[in-house]
């Protein structure tokens, strides 16, 4: 149906509820690349450190070799050597990639967490479904981005055996940290090649998942129909509230016309009551006021209680437009209303004070 087609962008409340199920967009090669560059970057940086590290554990138990008279002489405290020596290589590294991993992540995500993703879904072991995520343009887009990669990848890594070969060679008559050093720099070369390549599929790829994302929290014009009814109400229900309240204020208002002084009519168009107590008001107020068919209503409850109605077109719309019911009328119609209200208490045998 036209309807149901996903042709809207997505509201904040759709944003929001999107992100409380942790669906957001996230580059999955930005990650890579900013914790490849960091962990390589920190491997050259420690690489001195770790050099010694290891080199002083070898030459300690080579050293202690000779020396012990059974295994078990030799083994003590080789664990707690291993550990602390691996620990002092390979930690710091782990730490950093750790680090950018999640650095990488929460910069996209806005440093989301959700336990929405804990949660197992069986519907992911649905066969059929995942034989159309297969086929899915989201498959085809990685499909090709891996591709790419190899392909850049094979092609960095046959230039630098190339070009390095006779040099790799060399390494043989070197000592270890010198061989080290320079087989660190190829790779560390090969690293930053590869990464500037990277950085430009990671750039397209940030953009697709920003546009597969919008995409994806599309919302057809009955959702948005719905969100409404869920936030501000069914429309229907408001209306009919609406009528209900409009309704009873009538009603109210309709109660307090027999005890208005004077009703002035424009002639079936308009009418407005008013009324003036010396004790309590300070000038008349409007206790009804109506149009066409309530005003008609208005001059019949008025003669059935004996109010009396007069006929006055400028001054029945002056009042109606400018006044609530409830309020004192404006004090530019005060002369009018008093020389009515003067003859009506007249004409009553009413006494003004």
């Amino acid at each position: 149906m036209a309807g149901d087609s996903k042709t809207e962008k997505a509201t904040p409340k759709k944003r929001q509820d999107e992100r409380k199920k942790g669906h957001v967009a996230v580059s999955k090669d930005v990650v890579m690349i900013a914790t490849l560059l960091g962990t390589f970057i920190m491997l050259k940086a420690l690489f001195p450190l770790m050099y010694r590290t290891m080199r002083d554990y070898m030459i300690k138990y080579v050293s202690l070799a000779p020396a012990a008279d059974t295994l078990s002489d030799y083994t003590t405290g080789v664990y707690w050597d291993t550990v602390i020596a691996v620990s002092k290589a390979a930690i710091p590294i782990i730490l950093v990639s750790t680090v950018l991993a999640i650095l990488g992540t929460g910069i996209q995500t806005k440093f989301l967490f959700t336990k929405s993703n804990m949660v197992p879904k069986f519907e992911r072991l649905n066969p059929i479904k995942g034989i159309k995520n297969l086929f899915s343009l989201k498959s085809l887009v990685e499909l090709i981005k891996n591709l790419i990669k190899i392909t850049i990848l094979s092609i960095i890594l046959y230039q630098i055996i190339k070009s390095d070969l006779r040099a790799v060679a060399r390494t043989i008559d070197k000592n270890i940290m010198d061989s080290a050093v320079f087989v660190l720099d190829s790779i560390m070369d090969m690293v930053v090649k590869v990464s500037i390549v990277f950085l430009a599929i990671a750039g397209f790829d940030y953009f697709y998942q920003w546009w597969e994302y919008e995409r994806q929290i599309k919302m057809s014009k009955h959702d948005m129909k719905e969100e409404y009814k869920q936030t501000e109400g069914n429309p229907e229900i408001k209306g009919r509230i609406r009528n209900l309240q409009r309704e009873r204020a009538r009603s109210r208002m309709m109660q307090s016309v027999p005890t208005a002084d004077v009703i002035i009519r424009n002639p079936t168009h308009y009418a407005v009551a008013l009324r003036y107590d010396i004790e309590k008001d300070s000038a008349p107020v409007l206790v009804a006021k109506g149009q066409d068919e309530l005003a008609l209503r208005i001059v019949a409850v008025g003669d059935e209680h004996g109010v009396y109605v007069l006929e006055n077109k400028p001054l029945a719309r002056g009042i109606f437009a400018s006044t609530k019911v409830g309020e004192s009328i404006p004090s530019e119609y005060y002369g009018m209303v008093a020389e009515i209200l003067v003859y009506v208490y007249r004409m009553n045998n009413k006494i003004i004070e």
